[in-house]
Order: structure tokens, then sequence, then C-alpha cells
């Protein structure tokens, strides 16, 4: 049964007026902390409960009644921190991992009981013991950092942007929730550029979720609606005038045989093939020319194209670059997005289209053949800029705002770092 919006904001007005107006756990919260003594250290058996909130992991979508719910609910938590002073900044100048011994744990501590990864029960030692470890992975999940438990630049500038900012975060976010939570139908698939992530959603679940590669900060990822109509086994890559002007044309003037070495083969504007060497790359002459580079493993697309209507041009694809998918900061495109896993993907898109199993479709990409199908239910794709959320009580997320949209700079880390 589907649960009414109105049943979620009520709910989650009720759930922030009780954490504002109840005990002293939320209306002292920096209080209590400030008075915690020093426990929490080696001698002492590591207790599940240091960990404060639910688990960050969630099948909830990021655009959803719910997920408004949830952040309307964080907001309410972070105006109550925000009036009692914020968060100290934590020290940022030393590798702090479990087993280290050092002063700066006592800010730490305190950092991560306000936003309520460590609970106070942990105590406010000097050791870097299982308590911190926990919360400091809990805390990197929540932005989006790799969990290791290890506080570098990232986590530092992360955990160092105010309670004030974080705030305006979430108030500039949950409006575009409201602007989509509801709207996106069933069956969806939602690319979050910020989180640069991928979600396959379906009734209200998300059933896939895809670590993504997203557009530069100066080739940006536009957003996106429209619905999936063509999956392109083993495609051609056509390049943009963008790709041809700013890299091509560069690496050709470096290398008469790159174009050739990468098996881009060039086309006049009547659909005669050219000659590579016979053209000036002194000048931007070829940018006249159109650039196709055969199907194959070092395609740029790889194995496959997922296309969609868009007035930018743009679509998903594998990629043979798959390290860029275990970077931390992935924006690194020319605007389209690449996608890890990306065959899970194009099963589930195809899973309505007749003679389109995996079987067949894994089988179509050894043929090394270029073929089109035509998805039979086109499936709807959102590309969405949201940067915070909450998946539920305690569990606010927080990301890059790579193409500062958010309104302050202290959330644009990739590029202040």
């Amino acid at each position: 049964m589907r649960t009414s919006r109105r049943f979620f904001l009520s709910g989650a007005s009720a759930l922030a007026a009780t954490m504002v107006a109840g005990g002293a756990s939320a209306q002292d919260v920096i209080a209590d902390i400030l008075k915690s003594s020093g426990r929490g250290n080696w001698n002492d058996q590591f207790d599940a409960r240091a960990s404060e909130g639910g688990k960050v992991a969630s099948t909830l979508p990021i655009v959803s009644l719910q997920t408004v719910a949830y952040t309307e609910q964080a907001i309410a938590q972070y105006q109550n921190i925000v009036a009692q002073g914020g968060w100290e900044p934590v020290p940022d100048t030393k590798k702090l991992q479990l087993g280290v011994i050092d002063p700066d744990l006592v800010p730490l501590r305190r950092r991560l009981m306000v936003s309520g990864d460590l609970a106070q029960s942990a105590g406010l030692s000097e050791a870097f013991d299982s308590y911190v470890d926990a919360a400091v992975k809990r805390f990197q999940a929540r932005h989006g950092l790799p969990s290791d438990g290890t506080l570098g630049q990232y986590s530092y500038a992360a955990m160092n942007v105010s309670a004030q900012v974080r705030l305006g975060q979430l108030q500039t976010n949950l409006q575009r929730l409201n602007e989509r939570a509801g709207t996106l139908g069933n069956r969806y698939v939602l690319v979050d550029i910020p989180g640069a992530q991928i979600e396959a959603v379906e009734n209200d679940r998300v059933v896939l979720r895809h670590t993504a590669v997203v557009g530069k900060i100066d080739r940006q990822t536009p957003i996106v609606d429209s619905k999936i109509n063509e999956i392109i086994v083993n495609p051609y890559w056509n390049a943009p005038v963008s790709i041809v002007r700013k890299d091509i044309i560069p690496l050709m003037r470096k290398d008469p045989n790159y174009l050739k070495d990468s098996k881009i083969r060039l086309f006049a504007p009547d659909g005669s093939e050219v000659d590579p060497l016979t053209v000036d790359w002194s000048t931007d002459d070829a940018e006249k020319y159109r650039f196709r580079q055969d199907p194959g493993a070092g395609n740029a697309m790889a194995s496959v194209k997922i296309n969609f209507p868009s007035p930018d041009g743009v679509y998903m694809h594998d990629t043979p670059q798959q390290s860029l998918f275990g970077k931390m900061m992935r924006f690194d495109s020319s605007g389209c997005v690449r996608v890890q896993n990306v065959r899970d993907l194009v099963t589930w898109i195809l899973r309505d289209t007749p003679g389109w199993s995996r079987q067949h479709f894994e089988a179509s990409i050894k043929s090394g053949e270029n073929i089109p199908v035509q998805v039979t239910n086109p499936v709807p794709v959102f590309f969405l800029y949201i940067s915070a959320w909450s998946t539920g009580p305690g569990v606010v997320q927080f990301r890059d705002d790579i193409y500062g949209l958010d309104g302050a700079n202290e959330l644009q880390i990739t590029s202040a770092l």
C-alpha cells in the first residue's frame, strides 16, 4: 500500500518536534558531550551500541516521499545543533587511525558525538579505539568517502564544514527533493550527479546501485528528464566537437599516429573517409570532420551504450577505464555518465524486451557486432543534482558540491583541496 505524502510529512514534523522539545538528550546534546567522562580506552570491551544512529546503507531511493520526511527531520536536528553553537573544528594535520593515542582524539570524539556517529557513552579518551573506528567509518560512509577508518584530507575537510553550512545544504536540497519526490514513477533510473552514483528503482525500492563517473567541473553533466529507449551493443563512438577540439587535435599534434592506433576513422561532411595524414593539424580545420571509433575493447564506450533523447546529447555507457570507478572523486568525463557493472543495469532495462536475456546479451557482446536494440518499455531516466538528504533517523547523507550549486564555497571540497 502506498503511503501518502501527508503521512510522511506529518511524521517528520512529529519526530522533529519530539527531538527539539523532548528530553535533555536532544536539547542539551553539546553540553552533555562537554561533560562526558574520559571513558573508552583499550581495556574496554567493544560495545556495538557505541555507534549511534541506524545503518547508513539503505534501499530507500534518494528521491522519495520518505526521504523528504527524513530530510525535514534532519533539518530540525541540525537547527538544534546550530542553536547550541555547532561543533568545534577538528585538528587536521595528523593521520589518525585505529591504535593511535593522541590528544586530538578528544575534539574528534566530540565532533562525532554531535553528529550522532559516536555515542556519549564512548567517552572522551585520547585513544583511537574500536568505538572511534566504527564512528569514523560511519561518518565516511555518510559523506560518500571510502569507509576505511583513516582520517585524511578529504575526511577532515568534510568534518570541518560548519554545522551552519551543512544546515543550509540540507535546506537547499530539500527544495530539490520536494520538486521531484513522488513524480518519478514506479520504475526508473536515477543518476545523482554530485554523488556520482546510479540507482535503479522499482516500487519505491533501490534494486540496483552502481558507481558512476560524471562530468568534470568544466564539462558538467546536465540535468536530464528522459526515457531510455535504445541499447547499443558494441557501439561506434562518435567524438563530440568539444572532445575533438580539447583532446584529439592536441593529441594529433603530438602523435600523428594517434587516430590509427586508437582505431578512430575520419569522415568528411560528404561521408567519404579521410586519411588523417592529409589534414593540417596545426589549425582547427579538423573540427569539420566526423571522428568515429570502431567497436572493440579499446572503444571509449567499451561494450554498451544506453541511449535516450537529450538536448545536450549525453548518454550512459561502459568504459575500458574501469580503474576510474575506484577513485574517490569520480568527476572525470566530458558530460556523459560511465557506469560500473553496466551489464547488470542493461539486463534490468531490457527485462521486458523479448529475446534479450542476460545470456543473449553476453553472447552479443562477444560477437563484436554493432547491434542496436529498441527497448520495449522505455525506462524513465533522471539526472538530478542532490548533494544532501536523509534515509532514516540520524542517517544524514552529504556529498561534495562539485559544481558549486549549493551556495557555499566550503562545500566544493574537491576543488578546494
